[in-house]
């Protein structure tokens, strides 16, 4: 059955809606009066302006063009953070009353918006609908606790920084990582700056900085490359903490841009969660989450591509395990048959795209590799049969692979995927089991699936992981619960429930935050 988009979704339709309801954050016009895509505008210095050398953005979904993306430079950027730094001054000194009714009212507005911010996202970063609208519930819901608990969180005294957070975040979750710190940091008395990601959600946090603008929020949204921007946002003196979210090698780039610095920073930086099986049996329960576990592609930080299998669980792990990974359902996020209506649900997959053509290829590049390297593929999905438009660019799509034994050398053996590929090492003890489970010098969140929960305890000591389940996955979290990683996943203060709040305002003399610094670790109870 030939599929086509469901009614009132395309992307001219959508783009359409976020003009009309943020018109000044976009220039509909270009200059030379040709027929150009949209290009957005950026927040800077209180106004949106068309600086910046345009660039397209194409959406994973079908290879198309979105937008142009204006890149700024490193002198536009720093009059930005300048200027903010003279705002945060002004928001700090305003009273907690009148920052909770701003912050209230850009809530209001953004969730008079909801299905448009998600609906921008399913285009931009391929993100499901349910999973997109869950995106921008959790952000909204989550900052709304926080409206409720700020009042404790300042109670003794806590100050905002002496100057705005600068936040560099990745592009998997524009809503519910970046705009949800953003607005709890200006709760607490701090302008923001926000660095667009170059790969996806330009358009979301376009239209969500509008509001949030409208709203009388000292907001600052501006992109660029990292090349031109990281030594204006991370090391300009008017900077008073570095919020990143991202991969190892960007973070220990901020990371080491800051050691002469005692700037305030959290920096969330991957890891190879790994799910460790050992004497267990509860294999329908197990089913469940890994099923779950591949919502969006496995493209998110707290995602498990790792499972360290015990030898003779292997194949009742398996007869569990690969039913699974062949259920799972992925394709274009909006194609639906001829007999949709407008009301009927959208489709109910798992995921759609990688983030790029660029990353697809890569992890395919990976796959092979591994394989060659002498790993067994024990399923490599195809994309025949999966919900496309006919003639669509699937080259962004990868199906799910399940690789037995990667090579020591592999790049999938001690690095995350960042995609639906996941990699089984079969261990015969437990020192092996801890051994292969920290595999990669630190990670956000484990598991341990094992009917002795008494000995998973035991052996949950010694994972090198913020967050361990037993028996259950593990993940950021909301509202009250905490956040951080272990080893090399993280650098600086920990976030998440009231660490968010500490992390971005300054107490006494005493102010010793949770979290891993040069100097000391310190881990609160997760």
């Amino acid at each position: 059955m030939a599929l086509r988009l469901a009614d009132g979704t395309s992307w001219p339709e959508t783009l359409a809606r976020a003009v009309a309801a943020t018109p000044e954050a976009f220039d509909r016009e270009p200059a030379d009066g040709a027929a150009h895509p949209t290009t957005l505008r950026n927040l800077v210095q209180g106004a949106w302006q068309s600086i910046g050398m345009p660039a397209p953005v194409r959406t994973p979904v079908d290879g198309t063009i979105l937008v142009n993306l204006p890149r700024v430079d490193a002198g536009s950027a720093l009059a930005a953070v300048r200027f903010a730094a003279a705002e945060h001054r002004d928001w700090a000194a305003t009273p907690l009353a009148e920052r909770k009714a701003r912050v209230t009212g850009a809530l209001d507005d953004l969730a008079a918006h909801r299905d448009l911010l998600a609906l921008l996202l399913v285009w931009e970063i391929g993100k499901p609908w349910r999973l997109a609208c869950a995106d921008v519930d959790r952000a909204l819901d989550g900052v709304r606790w926080y409206v409720g608990e700020i009042d404790r969180m300042l109670a003794d005294g806590r100050e905002p920084l002496p100057g705005p957070v600068s936040n560099i975040a990745s592009w998997n979750y524009p809503m519910s990582v970046l705009v949800h710190a953003e607005l709890v940091q200006l709760l607490a008395g701090n302008a923001v700056i926000a660095k667009t990601p170059s790969q996806g959600g330009a358009v979301c946090l376009t239209v969500a900085h509008a509001l949030m603008r409208r709203a009388g929020l000292p907001a600052t949204l501006l992109s660029g490359g990292g090349e031109e921007l990281s030594e204006v946002l991370v090391r300009a003196p008017e900077v008073g903490a570095v919020a990143f979210v991202g991969g190892r090698s960007n973070g220990g780039k901020v990371a080491a841009a800051l050691l002469d610095s005692d700037k305030r920073h959290f920096i969330e930086q991957e890891g190879l969660n790994a799910w460790g099986i050992w004497d267990f049996s509860q294999w329908d329960s197990l089913a469940a989450h890994l099923k779950k576990g591949f919502e969006y592609g496995k493209q998110r930080c707290t995602a498990y591509p790792r499972f360290v299998v015990q030898r003779d669980l292997v194949d009742q792990f398996l007869d569990m395990y690969l039913p699974v990974v062949r259920s799972v359902r992925f394709g274009h996020p909006l194609a639906v048959g001829d007999d949709w209506t407008t009301g009927d649900p959208l489709p109910e997959l798992d995921f759609g795209p990688l983030i790029s053509t660029a990353k697809a290829d890569e992890l395919r590049r990976k796959v092979e590799e591994a394989v060659r390297g002498g790993a067994v593929p024990l399923h490599r999905g195809r994309l025949d049969g999966a919900p496309f438009l006919d003639g669509q660019d699937t080259s962004a799509y990868v199906a799910p692979s399940v690789l037995l034994a990667p090579p020591g050398r592999s790049r999938l053996m001690h690095a995350e995927p960042f995609g639906p590929v996941d990699t089984i090492v079969v261990v015969d003890t437990k020192d092996e089991l801890l051994a292969a489970m920290n595999a990669s010098n630190g990670a956000l969140v484990a598991s341990l699936a094992c009917d002795d929960e008494e000995l998973a305890a035991k052996l949950a000591v010694d994972l090198q992981a913020f967050k361990v389940g037993i028996n259950k996955p593990r993940s950021r979290g909301d509202r009250q619960e905490p956040f951080g990683g272990r080893g090399a996943s993280w650098k600086g203060a920990f976030v998440g429930g009231d660490l968010l709040v500490q992390a971005v305002t300054v107490g006494g003399s005493d102010d010793r935050l949770y979290g891993n610094f040069p100097d000391y670790n310190s881990y609160p109870s997760t």
